[in-house]
């Protein structure tokens, strides 16, 4: 064998992206005509009720997928619904598919796979009584998940598709005061340029918080101890702080939050390392902690670029999924008047946390 060894084709590597919830909807209508379209509607096909077969043939459509589409990724869907439904004023059926699943990559094929599957199914079950069928507007509708949240199709969709499949975007921030501390010697000094605390100012202002502060200041307990006490003094309501979190005789981040008898919480600090664990392994070294000192939510992360992107996605996953920042804030307030947490879906008021998702 000779030569160099180029393939023409392969599938996305995904390895590297991180696992979130995604889901994604898609359209098409069949034009069935004047004979056809009331004979659907009425189920009085000769071959059976198109309407029903399309639903399930739509629902195995979206599960061959990675089958008929060579490049595709196969995934473990976690919901597939179809839904079709007869448009009078166009004599016509429209159909949606909608999939979601909790992986690397998105869902979108599985939609559109799910779609025509159904619509092919309604156009066989129809050319017995009229062959001028036309399939038209496949289209995708939206799609959530992965790193850029929501997209939605530029021809939109009207409002009771809205009202149906409800889009969400990502949970955001609010308008909270928010803080970003640095901990590096070299960077407070002038060695070189922090580059993570502007990378963490970034996502914050992208999730709507309120940066009242950026700051690099050297490492050690004193200098990061007193600052965090300004900072929640002055109401500021989340705190990133990068660097400081690993093995080094230098890395006192942890010991800084000891010394001021803030709240651990074990849990949070643990799902944002099992989170960085999918980008890399080297997350297990990390000491870092979550916090709450009064009611200020602090986190914090290595400074390294991979672990410092890996920390600050699986931070806003695991900010937007198990507490939600408007519930925080709601039981904060709560707490400090002396009156009962307010109730959430799925637990009681009683002080008891939401179960992680």
């Amino acid at each position: 064998m000779s030569g160099e060894l180029n393939a023409a084709f392969h599938m996305a590597d995904v390895r590297d992206k991180r696992i979130t919830r995604r889901r994604a909807v898609a359209v098409g209508e069949l034009h069935a005509g004047p004979v056809a379209y009331p004979l659907i509607v009425e189920r009085r096909l000769p071959k059976g009720d198109a309407l029903v077969m399309a639903e399930i043939a739509g629902l195995q459509g979206a599960k061959m997928a990675s089958m008929l589409m060579p490049l595709c990724h196969p995934l473990p869907l976690e919901l597939v619904q179809v839904f079709c439904a007869p448009v009078p004023e166009r004599q016509a059926i429209r159909v949606w598919c909608e999939c979601a699943s909790e992986a690397r990559t998105g869902v979108e094929m599985e939609a559109l796979a799910g779609v025509n599957a159904a619509l092919l199914t309604l156009y066989d079950l129809s050319k017995p009584v009229e062959p001028a069928l036309r399939i038209e507007g496949i289209r995708l509708l939206f799609k959530e998940g992965g790193k850029r949240g929501v997209w939605l199709h530029p021809d939109g969709m009207d409002e009771a598709e809205r009202e149906r499949f409800k889009p969400r975007a990502p949970k955001g921030l609010e308008g909270a005061a928010c803080a970003v501390i640095t901990l590096s010697d070299r960077a407070s000094e002038g060695t070189y340029e922090d580059a993570s605390g502007p990378t963490l100012v970034i996502g914050l202002k992208k999730l709507g918080g309120e940066v009242v502060a950026a700051e690099v200041l050297p490492d050690g307990i004193e200098p990061l101890a007193g600052r965090l006490q300004a900072l929640a003094a002055e109401g500021v309501r989340l705190c990133l702080c990068t660097g400081g979190t690993g093995l080094g005789p230098r890395d006192l981040t942890p010991e800084a939050l000891r010394s001021l008898n803030a709240r651990p919480v074990h849990g949070l600090a643990q799902m944002v390392r099992a989170l960085s664990a999918q980008h890399t392994p080297m997350a297990w070294l990390s000491r870092a902690e979550v916090v709450k000192l009064a009611t200020c939510w602090c986190l914090h992360c290595r400074a390294a670029p991979r672990r410092r992107h890996s920390a600050w996605t699986s931070w806003r996953r695991c900010w937007a999924t198990p507490w939600r920042w408007s519930r925080v804030v709601a039981t904060d307030d709560c707490l400090q008047r002396g009156l009962a947490a307010p109730a959430g879906r799925g637990h009681a008021a009683a002080g008891r946390a939401p179960a992680a998702a």
